[in-house]
């Protein structure tokens, strides 16, 4: 299945006076409907709208203390718009990515141009990935101030996304492949939580997190849809050697079942080795991985299950110990690791963070499992303390 391309949004910038969020102005429709309402565009933030075609109504609007955040105009406009008090940063030629977006990435717009002829390396994924390459180490302050923009305009529109949801997030490694009962296992436990109206947030990436995030997918659908899509899968089991036909076949899966449930990926071009995964169903996509990784667990604010993974797991595991072990978040949330013998043996991260946790608030809110089936009912019964 070849993805569709959704259309580039944008995101705010702060001046001057606190600007609320009715303020923001992301698409067109939103622009008219301002307008129309308010007659007025003054202290509104507009982020990433084509206004090619509003030139009468700019030149005519008042505009004092708006700011314009990559939006095309017409030149002339643009000149009128900075005369009346408006800032306006215009939108920056050249780049895979919108730094000004104000929404989230789809799986779609991440992997069009997937069935091209360069397959996956032909991608607005794999071309921000090869933007970051060329750019993260040459010392041009342009280069990082796009990046910098790029990802707190993520995650303003992630913080849209999720006001109000309870999320749960769903670590685990990359390596774990379709086709196993470890990847299945990990589709049941997304399936599950989002079925218990949750709101499922993973790293966004392969293995582990991607079933996760393919068992929030299947949760609205009958139970036999996770089964025959685990055996789509398996025949592809691992984004190497080929990313082009790992993804195509997660595109199957949601070609046959388009009516999908959602959850969220947040990933990075950090480890641009690792692409994307489709099922969730958006992706707040960052090239600085620390912002991505405190910003992930943050937002976890139901708890988080920490599944068998690697460095990038345990590492998370700690992020998450810390701010509980300090309260610097408030009340500890629950952490809830699966698989005894993984965490107390081949990576003794348990015997760590038990002792951290002694005495502390925390302590009654940490669990170890020896099985997804059994994570599930840990959540709930932490949460219940």
């Amino acid at each position: 299945m070849q993805p569709t391309s959704a259309t580039p949004s944008s995101v705010p910038a702060p001046r001057g006076a606190a600007v609320t969020p009715d303020r923001e102005i992301e698409t067109l429709a939103e622009f008219d409907a301002v307008l129309a309402a308010r007659g007025t565009l003054a202290g509104h933030r507009v982020q990433a709208v084509d206004l090619t075609r509003r030139t009468d109504q700019l030149l005519a609007a008042d505009v004092a203390d708006a700011v314009f955040l990559g939006c095309p105009m017409d030149p002339a406009v643009d000149a009128r718009l900075r005369a009346a008090g408006a800032l306006v940063f215009p939108p920056v030629r050249g780049l895979p990515f919108d730094p000004y977006r104000g929404h989230l990435y789809t799986p779609a717009e991440l992997f069009d141009g997937l069935s091209g002829p360069d397959g996956y390396e032909g991608t607005p994924d794999a071309r921000a990935y090869a933007w970051f390459q060329r750019t993260k180490a040459d010392g041009d302050v342009f280069a990082s101030m796009l990046r910098a923009v790029h990802d707190d305009s993520v995650s303003d529109a992630l913080d849209e996304l999720l006001a109000g949801a309870s999320v749960v997030g769903v670590m685990g490694g990359h390596a774990m492949a379709r086709g196993t009962e470890e990847y299945a296992g990990a589709a049941r436990l997304g399936r599950t939580l989002a079925r218990a109206g949750l709101t499922v947030a993973t790293g966004g990436g392969p293995g582990a997190m991607e079933a996760a995030n393919l068992g929030a997918y299947a949760a609205p659908l009958a139970d036999d849809v996770l089964d025959e899509s685990l055996r789509i899968l398996a025949k592809h089991p691992s984004f190497t050697p080929s990313v082009t036909d790992w993804a195509a076949a997660a595109f199957e899966v949601r070609s046959r079942r388009p009516e999908g449930g959602a959850s969220v990926g947040i990933p990075t071009w950090f480890y641009g080795h690792e692409p994307p995964n489709a099922f969730a169903t958006h992706h707040a996509k960052y090239f600085a991985n620390a912002t991505r990784e405190d910003g992930l667990l943050a937002r976890s604010n139901t708890g988080v299950i920490f599944l068998p993974g690697a460095a990038g797991t345990v590492q998370e595991i700690f992020d998450n110990a810390t701010p509980n072990y300090y309260e610097s978040r408030g009340e500890p949330t629950p952490m809830v690791l699966v698989d005894r013998e993984h965490w107390t043996e081949t990576l003794p991260a348990w015997p760590l963070l038990r002792a951290l946790a002694r005495g502390r608030s925390m302590e009654s809110r940490i669990a170890l499992v020896d099985s997804v089936e059994e994570a599930g009912e840990a959540l709930e019964r932490i949460r219940a303390i």
